[in-house]
C-alpha cells in the first residue's frame, strides 16, 4: 500500500511550534543554543511531519514539568578569574560583575525563561566576555570610561528568538559580546577565533 502523500504545513502551524518551543525553553528542556536552531528548523519546515522533528525528544504538552535550578541573578569575579557556563537557568536580569577579575558569562547552553533578558555588566578594571549563540537577538549598550565596549559576530537574529540587552558599566575595564556560530567548538580562546574570522570574512 502506498504511502499517503505529505502534508504541507501552514504559516500557522509554524507559528504554533515555534511557541511551543519558547515554552520548551522556559521550562528548561532546551537550552538557548538549541532552541534557536530548533525555531529555524520550524520556520524552514515545509510539511507537518518536519514541523514535527523539530519537537524530538521532547514530551507531548501537558507533561509534568522539569525541576528547574535556580535563576542566577549575580556571577562576581574579584582578583582571579570566574567561568560561568553550561546549563544554568539565567533570571530575567542578571549581574555580571569583575573587579580586577576576568569573568565569562556563557549563555550558549543556558536556560532562559523569559522573551527579554537583561545582562548587566560592570567591569571594575576589569574584563568581562559575554558569548551568545547566534541567531539571538543581542542588544548592547552602555558607557564606557578608559576602557571598551565590543560586539563580534553576526548580526542576524532568528525569528521568534528572545532578546538579550547587555547593558554595560566599565570603569578602566572592557566588556566583550561574542555572538558563536552554532557548532562551534574548544576553548574561550579557539570560539574567540572562531569567531575573529567570522568578522573578518564579512567585512572583507
Amino acid at each position: 500500500m502506498a504511502e499517503p502523500p505529505a502534508v504541507r504545513a501552514s504559516d500557522a502551524e509554524r507559528e504554533r511550534a515555534v511557541t511551543a518551543l519558547r515554552e520548551h525553553c522556559a521550562a528548561g528542556r532546551l537550552t538557548l543554543e538549541e532552541f534557536t536552531e530548533r525555531v529555524e528548523e520550524a520556520y524552514k519546515a515545509r510539511t507537518r511531519e518536519e514541523v514535527e522533528q523539530a519537537f524530538r525528544e521532547l514530551p507531548p504538552e501537558g507533561a509534568l514539568p522539569k525541576p528547574r535550578r535556580q535563576p542566577k541573578r549575580l556571577t562576581f569575579a574579584a582578583f582571579g578569574r570566574v567561568v560561568r557556563r553550561g546549563r544554568w537557568r539565567v533570571a530575567r536580569r542578571t549581574l555580571a560583575l569583575s573587579v580586577f577579575g576576568d569573568l565569562d558569562l556563557d549563555l550558549r547552553q543556558a536556560e532562559v525563561e523569559h522573551a527579554v533578558v537583561t545582562v548587566r555588566v560592570l567591569a571594575l578594571f576589569g574584563n568581562v566576555d559575554v558569548y551568545v549563540p547566534e541567531g539571538v537577538e543581542s542588544d548592547v549598550g552602555g558607557f564606557v570610561l578608559f576602557g571598551h565596549r565590543r560586539e563580534w559576530g553576526r548580526d542576524d537574529p532568528g525569528p521568534g528568538a528572545p532578546v538579550i540587552r547587555v547593558s554595560v558599566l566599565t570603569l578602566f575595564g572592557t566588556a566583550d559580546v561574542w555572538r558563536v556560530p552554532a557548532g562551534t567548538t574548544g576553548n574561550y580562546s579557539d570560539v574567540i577565533k572562531a569567531v575573529r574570522q567570522q568578522q573578518r570574512e564579512l567585512t572583507s
